[in-house]
């Protein structure tokens, strides 16, 4: 056998050279995100995985004309990932067919250019059943396509696409007695208290579409770069999270509730440089619905959304009408609506008597826009859509509504500017218009009642 004896420098500098030619790997850093507000805002959390283990989902065995070897692959890599501290889970170039995806914790999903994750029509490609929510009520049902529970460090990023595959979930946008009968059924166990785990959705064709991607509980969560085509519900759902920033992502999504990004619950959270092109509203604050926001007791708190741009969508900023558990510290700004949009109102704020909550501290700003069908800021507090006949009240709470500002805002035609239709038992409060522009008027411009503090500069 030989030896073979080096001197101890050289030793040195060959295992600087190693060392510098292994690709870094390490847990999960952190940036922190300052926002200027006109409230009291906290630096925003988020995971940067600059540092971590990158894995492509082709070495696990991803084949793009295989949907359970695909499928497979990314839940490996998703734990290989986190079991590493940390790590970003490669999608390449190509269309890659997915069941659901559910996230762990310290993972960075990453669609490199040209790649599309091709999310399943077939219901039961997203079962068993998890804990998630319909519309402000907490419940069973068939999982988001992208599912994160109790996670922290999570992240969707690249110029890549998520895309569904709509072929169910299209026959599923009516609401036949089945599911009207289901929707009654989860109403009453959420109003009497029923544990949450027996509310089980998925049974006897009630047919609850699932949310594209639900952040269910999660922080430090981080969407960046990426488009997202298609939806069976709402796009993004960040549900009682902290420390949430949405950036330069494009929706383009136009079917029944598609709107684009639903607060809900959520605290500390930045919208930024998106695009919004879709069936329903493009931000949609919530904070959940009568008892069960009641019980968790969570508003929504210090959102910033700012420098977006909204091709189509019924409002640009809606609040409600799940909104039970408070909403406050909102700022809207600089954000442009297309000509063409087909919007209600640029702020659609609604609720009604079962609601309790309250919403104040809304801030928007910067604002320009071409028509809209109805106005600039919408409050109505009688809003029950289907649900006035089909359920009772179980307990009547009034919602508070006051400090809303509009400021600098530039639109088309409307019918009116302000319409603002409240309870007599409790009237909304100071409302600041300033520097609202607007083209022709068919209407009064204000239409009020039971409205203290209202002033137009």
């Amino acid at each position: 056998m030989r030896s073979f004896l080096y001197p101890v420098s050289s030793l040195l500098t060959l295992a600087l050279l190693l060392w510098s030619c292994t690709p870094a790997s390490g847990p999960v850093a952190h940036q922190s995100i300052e926002v200027e507000a006109p409230f009291d805002m906290p630096a925003i959390t988020v995971p940067d995985f600059s540092n971590c283990v990158r894995l492509n989902i082709v070495d696990f065995g991803a084949d793009p004309d295989d949907l359970e070897a695909t499928s497979a692959a990314l839940a490996a890599a998703f734990e290989e990932a986190s079991a590493a501290g940390g790590g970003v889970v490669l999608v390449p170039p190509g269309t890659w067919p997915s069941k659901a995806l559910h996230f762990k914790s310290h993972v960075n999903l990453h669609l490199e250019e040209g790649a599309v994750l091709e999310f399943s029509g077939n219901p039961e490609h997203y079962l068993p059943a998890v804990p998630t929510s319909w519309e402000g009520m907490e419940c069973y049902n068939y999982s988001p396509l992208i599912y994160a529970y109790e996670c922290e460090n999570v992240a969707i990023t690249g110029a890549g696409k998520l895309r569904a595959k709509m072929e169910t979930w299209r026959r599923w946008f009516p609401r036949p007695e089945a599911h009207m009968e289901g929707l009654k059924q989860l109403y009453h166990m959420a109003a009497q208290g029923v544990p949450v785990e027996e509310r089980q959705m998925v049974r006897d064709d009630i047919n609850m579409r699932p949310h594209f991607i639900q952040f269910n509980r999660c922080q430090n969560v981080l969407m960046e770069g990426v488009s997202i085509e298609n939806s069976p519900f709402w796009v993004i759902h960040p549900y009682l999270c902290s420390d949430v920033v949405v950036r330069g992502v494009q929706v383009n999504a136009h079917g029944h509730n598609n709107d684009g990004v639903d607060p809900e619950m959520t605290q500390n959270m930045l919208v930024e440089d998106c695009v919004f092109d879709q069936g329903d509203d493009a931000i949609a604050v919530k904070s959940g619905r009568n008892q069960d926001a009641w019980r968790l007791n969570t508003p929504t708190r210090n959102l910033v959304v700012r420098n977006c741009r909204v091709k189509n969508g019924h409002q640009l900023l809606a609040i409600g009408s799940e909104l039970s558990g408070g909403v406050e510290n909102v700022l809207l700004d600089n954000c442009v609506v297309e000509e063409g949009a087909k919007m209600f109102h640029l702020v659609f704020i609604k609720t009604n008597e079962r609601r309790g909550g309250f919403v104040r501290n809304i801030y928007v700003q910067n604002i320009k826009a071409g028509n809209i069908r109805d106005g600039v800021l919408g409050i109505e507090t009688d809003v029950l859509y289907q649900w006035r006949n089909l359920v009772p009240t179980y307990e009547r709470r009034l919602t508070s509504i006051s400090d809303i500002t509009l400021k600098n805002v530039e639109i088309g035609d409307v019918k009116f500017v302000s319409q603002v239709l409240a309870d007599p038992e409790a009237p909304v409060k100071n409302i600041v218009l300033d520097q609202v522009r607007y083209g022709v008027l068919s209407q009064e411009p204000h239409i009020h009642e039971h409205v203290e503090g209202f002033e137009e500069r």
